[in-house]
């Protein structure tokens, strides 16, 4: 009886001394993003997703490290600073934007994959269905076709004598054919014609807005990406130079001068993204964690662009904007 006491007591000491190497482990995130590193700040999604960290008990430097790759708007890098995450063997990695989650799919079948903001996963075939995704990639979609009629609707409450929109894309993989084709729709509701300008490089910015001009565009609608999100104060310099009201789909473009701004709350995303990389380091799978859509929306009013260009915001959207930029 001695003996099998020993060998039970001995038992239990080895699976106390493996559960707390388990919970005294450090995980290494890896955070992959096209843009520019947000310094000297984190930058609010940044600040979210770490935020969200530490609400489920991660602390930097004592239980995780995160290592940060910045494409600083050089998309071509997505490839080589992907492998250098998988090199460098983290546990999961975190992406922003497309690029960023298609260069990391190409880099690992292994290494769970977090789209903390991304377009659309299935369209680009990075994952098999929102509902069960199938691979090493999970996370957040933000689906910005969705909301394409109602950034046309809030510019028709706008500029009720609206007749022509330009709308400015870059032609990525998995989202902005989506939205072209949303707005197309839309505007035919609206009787709006639509002028779509896919421009591939920044060399061609200058051309596609006299071509707007040219064409007598009331507005413009840039539809979000990794490509469009780095030179976004350059584009919205130019639409202000051209006295262009512009409709963009996230605060980060309201800050930059976007005249109004509808779409997913991405702070929210970065949190739920957080919340799924704590599910895969507890041992879930990605391909068992469905893909999440928005679940908060929000409208900003530049009003400091709309003055600058002579745009009038109406009282009644004013009144529903979650933010107003004076």
């Amino acid at each position: 009886m001695s003996k099998i006491i020993s060998c039970l007591a001995l038992s239990w000491f080895l699976l106390s001394d493996s559960a707390q190497a388990q919970s005294g482990r450090t995980y290494t995130i890896g955070f992959l993003a096209g843009l520019n590193a947000p310094y000297p700040a984190p930058g609010p999604n940044v600040g979210a997703f770490r935020q969200g960290l530490r609400d489920l008990g991660y602390v930097e430097g004592k239980n995780i490290t995160i290592e940060y790759r910045w494409g600083e708007g050089k998309l071509e890098r997505m490839p080589e600073l992907a492998a250098e995450l998988v090199r460098n063997k983290v546990d999961v990695i975190v992406t922003q934007g497309m690029p960023a989650v298609l260069a990391a799919k190409k880099a690992t079948s292994t290494i769970p994959i977090v789209a903390a903001n991304s377009d659309n996963l299935v369209e680009a075939g990075v994952v098999a269905s929102l509902a069960r995704p199938g691979g090493n990639v999970t996370g957040s979609t933000r689906i910005d076709a969705d909301f394409s009629a109602k950034r046309l609707e809030l510019l028709k409450e706008v500029l009720p004598k609206l007749s022509r929109v330009a709308v400015f894309s870059h032609g990525a993989l998995g989202g902005d054919q989506e939205e072209l084709q949303e707005s197309r729709t839309a505007a035919r509701d609206l009787g709006i014609q639509l002028q779509s300008l896919q421009i591939q490089e920044p060399n061609d910015f200058p051309n596609a807005f006299s071509e707007m001009i040219k064409r007598h565009a009331d507005a413009l609608i840039i539809i979000t990406s990794s490509f469009t999100s780095a030179h976004r104060i350059q584009l919205i310099e130019l639409a202000a130079k051209n006295r262009l009201p512009t409709v963009c789909g996230q605060a980060l473009w309201s800050e930059a001068g976007c005249a109004v701004s509808y779409g997913p709350n991405l702070t929210e995303l970065y949190r739920r993204a957080a919340y799924l990389v704590d599910k895969i380091l507890k041992g879930s799978k990605p391909a068992d964690l469905p893909v999440e859509r928005p679940r908060k929306y929000e409208l900003i009013i530049n009003l400091k662009t709309a003055k600058q260009i002579g745009l009038t915001i109406p009282p009644n959207v004013l009144a529903r904007a979650d933010k107003v930029i004076k």
